[in-house]
């Protein structure tokens, strides 16, 4: 397994497969005894701040005139 440029590397399929790792997935790494392991989370996405927020948005403008919104005074 190699490093790229930015630090990243390609987590094999069956290592994804057995740890249950899919797009947006969030892992984390744990050291233990000098020994560094990859860790699935279980974050909590009910209890995310902006959880409640994602997907609500009825605006029907686009980035561009909400952008010129939020820079006029």
């Amino acid at each position: 397994m190699r490093v790229t440029t930015k630090g990243q590397v390609t987590i094999p399929r069956n290592v994804r497969e057995v740890l249950g790792i899919v797009p947006e997935t969030e892992i984390d790494f744990r050291e233990e005894n000098g020994r560094y392991y990859l860790v699935r989370t279980t974050k909590d996405k009910e209890n995310d701040k902006f959880n409640k927020f994602r997907g609500i948005a009825t605006a029907k403008m686009t980035t561009e005139e909400i952008m010129k919104l939020t820079r006029e005074s």
